[in-house]
């Protein structure tokens, strides 16, 4: 017999799934649409490592599974070819990059393609191509005259090595998320989508997708949405009011003073003409560097500096004194924040450091009126209120919100919702990306490019290495431009946009790639969205996700789609790490490239090791051992094919034909379930009892073939046409399973007595908990061990066990 030689038949079978078309959507079909869709790809130079296509196998093992099921499957592919993964890679390289970012697409489709993934390649898109961006410009257009993009100076995170701005969620611990470099402050006009318009909608969309709980926590948490009351403070000798807000309202009483941001812009307007100026100022500049490059110590050492001015507790009458904080953060809430040392840890160190007063408000219940001389740290739990005036001896949960109807009342405050999510910072100062479609006029002022002139394109004449100024400001072609209204000489934004715009609406494009007049038609946006499964790495949960998510809510807003969110189901996938468990790396010298496991071992070995490693979300070390035993598997499949007889196999083992019903049944719904591993441990299962057989029945062991295919594409196609089936295996439908053969005859029940097992016994695997609680009643041990004992509770777990509580 032949060898099984991948070498051979997977580039054979590539062609003709290519020839064919068979994995190409139809618009418009009748038949039920499911769209599954991956995180696309960055073309970076160093191509796939063995962990890229473990989430591209998930997906095409599913879309090919809902094809056989008579779905109309949209299962696309592209490159989120700009930014500055690609850029930096350009510039390491000293290649344009235009030039080295399709060289490496280029690369990276060989290496997809020999894979065997059902892509349908006809809807690929590429972000850096003109005929995509003109659509990214047309996004910003759309955000800008709906008021959702706006320009405006602000304290901003600057990369110094990758001379550019960088968004909040992409500076993580102090570090720029792309090269680590540290992170520091700039004051700089830049341009923002105003995501922030759009919290309550992020968070109450979360509650009727399908994600994991997790994801949804971490959006959650970066949104940050609380109910609070923001307090009006008014300063001393100033005609000026601060604002702070709180969850609190109740330890309003108990406040002694109030500290206020760094970067906070009312600074100089505060200590100007104060004995404290020059020193404040210097303290503000110096824990603004600082807690970008040192933020641990920052929270560790909690230093302040007086301003000079204090403002009234509008409840006690206090006069508090108002100290800059290297701890207080501008983004969230007001930037400034009351402070009751007695109740809040942070407050109480550093009220003990600058000797600042104690007033304690709440103290248990039950317990004694605390003493500040006494106090060793806050007190932060619940409990009745003191030193609080007529709200003395007040249960805090009451207190809470009687103090804060009172203060606003008397006009100090009102309820609010407060977010920690800032709007979205999209200007970057590099060449690599889509141009922001606005020109400045010294007459008209900004003027948005009318949508009749897009694509802004990237020009060609300047030098793309970075500068720390945008690179497009070096080109006279780019710029030599006339004002839209008054057509007066203008010049046009220099910065491009950031690559997660290209990517927040990528999912719509695949829907309708080709057309030029729109980035997708209605009609094709409402047959194909929203996407039915999403699978990528969990990395971008407050990235890319939540961009998607505001892209959308921003569409379905202004009724230009029928539906607010763009992933009904979404999976991560763990990461596949080095041999030696830690994350493959170039500079680790641990990568294993997917391109050695196909030349020696095949693509279907490769696919059926991926999902077979271990459960799909959980980071697993590649191991060359099981990826022999994959292959060893597919050469058994190849060996067993000979025991195939065409003619009816009447003594065929009834125990077989139910364990095929059974695999079908498990391998369909594990595959429903991202439960990969066991859906290959099935039909490993299966292989080997069909391997002790001396014949085995084609209609059985083509049932097997159509469970192995989505998972291993190319033997299954060669051994199907090989034990003598007419058409692709691909056109076929997935296997129905008959329930009567699923369900053992008899199983094993086990019988425990509180929690221990004391007998196992053979029952009919329908057996109800009547049958099953009279048949454990009956057993002699049984009966001993409950003796004169009462029954408290029967735990009955159908087909497995029974639980005497007693």
């Amino acid at each position: 017999m032949e060898k099984y030689n991948p070498q051979k038949i997977e580039p054979k079978w590539q062609k003709v799934w290519e020839k064919g078309g068979i994995n190409r959507a139809q618009d418009l079909s009748k038949k039920k649409k499911f769209y599954c869709l991956d995180m696309f790809p960055y073309p970076s130079g160093a191509g796939l490592h063995v962990g890229h296509p473990e989430g591209y196998t998930a997906t095409d093992v599913v879309s090919r599974h809902y094809r056989m099921k008579g779905y109309n499957v949209l299962h696309p592919i592209g490159w989120d070819a700009f930014g500055l993964p690609a850029e930096n890679y350009a510039i390491a390289n000293r290649i344009h990059p235009d030039k080295s970012t399709h060289d490496n697409i280029k690369h990276f489709k060989s290496q997809i393609k020999s894979l065997g993934f059902s892509y349908d390649w006809e809807r690929e898109i590429d972000t850096s191509d003109p005929a995509y961006y003109r659509f990214t410009q047309w996004f910003f257009l759309f955000l800008y005259k709906n008021g959702w993009a706006y320009r405006a100076q602000a304290p901003v995170n600057w990369c110094q090595s990758c001379q550019t701005v960088l968004a909040n969620e992409q500076v993580i611990d102090g570090k720029c998320d792309r090269c680590k470099s540290r992170v520091s402050k700039k004051n700089l006009k830049q341009w923002f989508f105003k995501v922030t318009d759009f919290a309550d909608d992020l968070v109450e969309g979360l509650d009727k997708i399908d994600w994991p709980e997790s994801t949804k926590l971490m959006q959650k948490n970066w949104i940050g949405r609380s109910d609070g009351l923001e307090e009006k403070w008014q300063v001393e000798g100033l005609d000026l009011k601060l604002k702070t807000f709180t969850t609190w309202p109740h330890t309003t009483w108990g406040a002694t003073f109030m500290v206020l941001a760094p970067e906070h812009p009312i600074i100089d307007k505060l200590v100007q003409g104060t004995k404290y100026e020059k020193g404040a100022k210097a303290f503000a500049k110096k824990a603004i560097k600082d807690k970008v490059t040192d933020p641990l110590n920052v929270e560790k050492k909690k230093e302040g500096f007086f301003t000079g001015r204090y403002v009234e507790n509008y409840l006690s009458g206090r006069k508090m004194p108002l100290y800059i904080a290297n701890f207080a953060i501008y983004e969230y809430g007001t930037g400034i924040v009351k402070c009751t040392p007695t109740h809040d840890q942070r407050d109480f160190e550093f009220a003990k450091k600058y000797n600042l007063d104690f007033v304690p408000v709440i103290y248990p219940k039950g317990g004694k009126p605390l003493d500040p001389n006494k106090m060793k740290q806050a007190y932060a739990g619940e409990g009745l209120m003191m030193n609080a005036g007529q709200f003395d001896d007040m249960p805090t949960e009451k207190a809470r919100k009687a103090i804060g109807d009172y203060a606003v009342l008397k006009g100090h405050g009102r309820w609010t919702t407060n977010y920690k999510l800032r709007d979205w910072l999209i200007s970057r100062q590099r060449y690599w990306g889509a141009p922001i479609p606005i020109i400045y006029c010294d007459q008209c002022g900004e003027v948005p490019v009318p949508e009749k002139d897009l694509p802004v394109e990237l020009p060609g004449d300047v030098d793309f290495m970075p500068t720390g100024e945008s690179p497009l400001k070096a080109s006279r072609k780019f710029h030599k431009v006339k004002c839209p209204k008054c057509k007066s000489p203008a010049r046009r934004e220099s910065d491009t946009m950031d690559t997660f715009v290209c990517s927040s609406w990528y999912f719509l494009r695949y829907c309708d790639p080709k057309n030029s007049k729109e980035f997708a038609s209605k009609e094709l946006l409402k047959y194909w969205m929203p996407v039915d499964l999403y699978v990528g790495g969990a990395e971008h949960t407050v990235l890319h996700l939540m961009y998607s998510r505001f892209f959308t809510k921003a569409l379905s807003r202004k009724g230009l789609i029928d539906f607010d969110e763009p992933f009904l189901k979404l999976r991560h996938q763990g990461m596949v790490l080095a041999s030696d468990g830690r994350k493959m790396s170039k500079s680790l010298g641990n990568v294993i490239n997917p391109d050695d496991v196909i030349s020696k071992y095949g693509a279907d070995t490769m696919r059926l090791y991926e999902m077979f490693m271990g459960p799909f979300a959980d980071s697993i070390p590649w191991n060359t051992k099981g990826v022999i035993g994959a292959r060893r598997f597919l050469e058994k499949v190849w060996k067993v094919k000979s025991k195939v007889k065409d003619q009816n196999i009447k003594a065929q083992n009834q125990k077989l034909e139910k364990l095929v019903h059974q695999t079908i049944k498990k391998v369909g719904e594990d595959i429903e379930n991202f439960k990969f591993n066991t859906a290959v441990s099935a039909l490993m299962i299966l292989v080997n009892r069909l391997e002790k057989e001396k014949e085995i029945s084609k209609e059985n062991f083509n049932k097997f073939l159509l469970l192995l295919f989505p998972f291993a594409p190319h033997i299954a196609s060669q051994v199907w046409e090989g034990i003598g089936n007419q058409g692709d295996i691909s056109k076929e439908k997935w296997p129905a399973y008959n329930p009567e053969k699923v369900y053992e005859e008899e199983i094993e029940l086990v019988i425990q007595v509180n929690g221990k097992v004391r007998a196992k016994i053979k029952a009919p695997a329908s057996v109800s908990e009547a049958e099953a609680k009279n048949l454990a009643l009956t057993q002699e041990n049984i009966k001993k061990r409950i003796g004169d004992k009462k029954i408290k509770r029967f735990i009955f777990v159908p087909g497995r066990l029974v639980n005497i509580v007693v």
